[in-house]
């Protein structure tokens, strides 16, 4: 045997050891041999390599870290949207859930599978013929970012797995899971951060979040995140018939499936699940908010479907929020993008639901007056969801002999302009349109990632912008210089002209996504899409009528006087002229009338396309005042099929339901 062969044969065999013994402690917590026996095996595996680097792979366990760090996250589209769950808070509302389960499963029993809902981040990881290729955060459901070098690091996510190379016609697979921090690993990290002086993280979300985007992967490695799985799709398929099978074979194939999932017969026992682990939560080294409950059989889910933001087969069982008491100290006044004056509890620092809450939300006025609540009261905290705190009650008993009444500013607390209170609403608002906190709120609406999407311009840039008067509007990014972002904080050269690329290559974001940029109040992403297609043009939108605004498809009299009061403001009409001179996309590609024959049909994609990214096929559709929707029902009125289509199209043709390939679709869209 030569010495090449010979060196092929123990690095293959030292990575099958490796792998194994990984799996033993970063997945089953049951290791084998000893934390030095396992340095060894990895330093033996190291020295062949480096003696060998023709040898090296992506996939050995030597590439968990490795390389420089990143220069920035690059955003990745997702083969199919990660979608959000629907809550239910009350036992009534996981009644309706079954109900709905009920009346789709036509007689047959539905079955549930219940997970529990861990506190992290969602994550997909793309394997191709068995070895990881990419980690990808969820991001908006539809587009996330590209954190593989930093899940790389992470020990309980194998870099290759053997049985996956067999799966998919091409080798692909795609794994969901929730990233997430163990409590002793957020107590250990704040600690060291405390000891050197650095800001603490909130809770352990937060930690996770802040290390998964760290642009160094060797600091990730240092911080023991971990993963659950629950979800796998070949070739964008479910592999098995029931969700159940799904867990069980993630867990073969040596992925960590949180082991405290239950298949239950009725929603009973869902229930019951559900009551076991919100009493035993405190048990866990990792934090969960709840229940995540799906209905088993995956071709019921098919048939259930989605909305656009949730999946209708599953919903997530939050716990009852907790609670803690504590007392105001001060209410102050916060602006924002819309110039509405929200008033805002600073609260004496309080522990709650893994967190220090030292602010909360009063709303409005009417809040404040029904809550009865004073400056120095007592008051009932707790976290909506276990997410955002809200005042629920003040404990009037505890109510000191010197509370105050709040008063709510007759004008802005930050730019001295008039407030005023539109009819029908319980918000005062600030008139001044060169407000500073106005200007702030919608400079970061405006570089959003479903608006203009310029990467890397986030709060702390924006503040600074502000601060040295480099920016007054959206339109003044477009005039920045290298040399004015040159010496900003954490911003040299490189950071600087990547900024300037972003910002660049915004102007050519389209015009529905300017129009949604604006900011123009209760105008959204589908109907800034319905604005841009129906019009054309930002001039034809801003000279047009309240009747032709409101002629168009989905839009209604609030949204329609919204517009025209937003292109009546002088100071608006000289920003879209600064966008126009800076060479902003103004005009849509393929504007369209609205009177599509679209219009209100529901349109579904499946497979992989040709040419056509999901969301560009998408966009099309909602251009033409169609609305793309995740499941084939007899309310479709056709179905785009590419390659891989799968379930989808057996279920159009069961049903009698159009379907076309992409060449269809074009000559469709383009005819109309």
């Amino acid at each position: 045997m030569s010495v090449k062969a010979e060196a092929v044969e123990q690095i293959a065999g030292l990575r099958e050891r490796i792998r194994h013994h990984e799996h033993r402690y970063y997945v089953l917590d049951d290791p084998e041999i000893a934390d030095r026996e396992f340095d060894e095996l990895v330093g033996e595996l190291r020295r062949l390599e480096a003696a060998h680097p023709e040898l090296v792979t992506p996939d050995s366990p030597t590439q968990r870290v490795g390389g420089k760090p990143a220069e920035g996250m690059v955003a990745v589209e997702h083969t199919l949207p990660m979608l959000s769950l629907d809550n239910a808070y009350a036992e009534s509302e996981l009644l309706d859930f079954d109900r709905r389960a009920q009346e789709s499963a036509a007689g047959r029993r539905p079955g549930f599978v219940c997970e529990l809902k861990i506190d992290g981040l969602s994550l997909a990881l793309t394997f191709e013929n068995g070895s990881l290729v990419r980690g990808v955060t969820r991001g908006d459901g539809l587009r996330g970012e590209d954190v593989t070098a930093n899940i790389r690091t992470i020990g309980s996510v194998p870099l290759f797995v053997p049985v996956l190379r067999r799966e998919g016609q091409g080798g692909t697979v795609e794994v969901r899971g929730e990233v997430f921090l163990p409590l002793d690993s957020f107590q250990k990290l704040n600690r060291e951060r405390e000891h050197q002086g650095e800001p603490l993280f909130a809770n352990p979300r937060n930690a996770a979040a802040g290390t998964l985007r760290t642009l160094d992967p060797g600091v990730v490695a240092g911080r023991n995140l971990d993963i659950f799985v629950y979800q796998a799709l070949v070739d964008g398929q479910v592999p098995r018939r029931n969700h159940s099978e799904v867990l069980e074979w993630l867990e073969d194939a040596g992925f960590k499936v949180n082991p405290r999932w239950k298949r239950c017969a009725s929603v009973r026992e869902v229930m019951e699940f559900c009551q076991e682990w919100e009493k035993r939560r405190q048990e866990l080294n990792y934090e969960i908010d709840g229940v995540v409950v799906k209905v088993d059989s995956i071709l019921l889910q098919q048939d259930m479907g989605a909305t656009s933001k949730f999946p209708r087969w599953a919903v997530a069982c939050k716990f009852r929020a907790r609670q803690a008491t504590t007392v105001v100290n001060d209410i102050q006044v916060q602006v924002g993008r819309t110039g509405a004056l929200t008033p805002v509890a600073l609260l004496e620092p309080v522990r709650l639901a893994g967190s220090t809450i030292s602010r909360a939300t009063l709303h409005n006025l009417d809040e404040i007056d029904r809550l009865g609540i004073k400056i120095g009261d007592t008051v009932w905290v707790e976290k909506g969801g276990d997410v955002i705190p809200k005042v629920v009650k003040v404990v009037e008993h505890l109510r000191p002999p010197g509370a105050t009444d709040f008063v709510m500013p007759q004008r802005c607390p930050i730019c001295r302009g008039e407030v005023f209170r539109a009819e029908d609403e319980a918000v005062l608002r600030c008139g001044n349109l060169t407000c500073p906190a106005m200007i702030r709120e919608a400079l970061l609406h405006y570089c959003s990632r479903r608006a203009l999407r310029i990467e890397g311009l986030g709060e702390a840039l924006v503040d600074q912008l502000l601060k040295k008067e480099l920016v007054r509007d959206p339109s003044d990014l477009y005039a920045l210089k290298l040399e004015d972002l040159v010496g900003l904080e954490r911003m040299g050269p490189k950071s600087a002209a990547n900024l300037l690329a972003q910002v660049e290559a915004s102007k050519q974001r389209g015009l529905a996504q300017l129009i949604f940029g604006l900011g123009i109040r209760h105008v959204g992403e589908r109907t800034a899409m319905l604005l841009a297609s129906h019009f054309g043009t930002l001039e034809n939108l801003s000279r047009a009528s309240l009747e032709s605004l409101e002629s168009v498809f989905e839009v209604g009299p609030v949204v329609a006087e919204s517009v025209r009061q937003f292109f009546a403001q002088a100071a608006n009409r000289e920003i879209v002229e600064k966008l126009r001179l800076a060479g902003l996309t103004l005009e849509e590609e393929h504007a369209e009338s609205a009177t599509s024959d679209l219009q209100g049909q529901q349109v579904v994609l499946t497979g992989r396309l040709p040419t056509l990214t999901r969301e560009e096929a998408s966009r099309m559709i909602a251009r033409r005042g169609g609305r793309v929707t995740s499941s084939v029902s007899k309310k479709t009125a056709f179905v785009v099929a590419g390659e891989d289509a799968g379930g989808k199209l057996s279920k159009a043709r069961q049903l009698g339901v159009d379907v076309m390939d992409e060449a269809e679709f074009l000559r469709l869209v383009r005819e109309q």
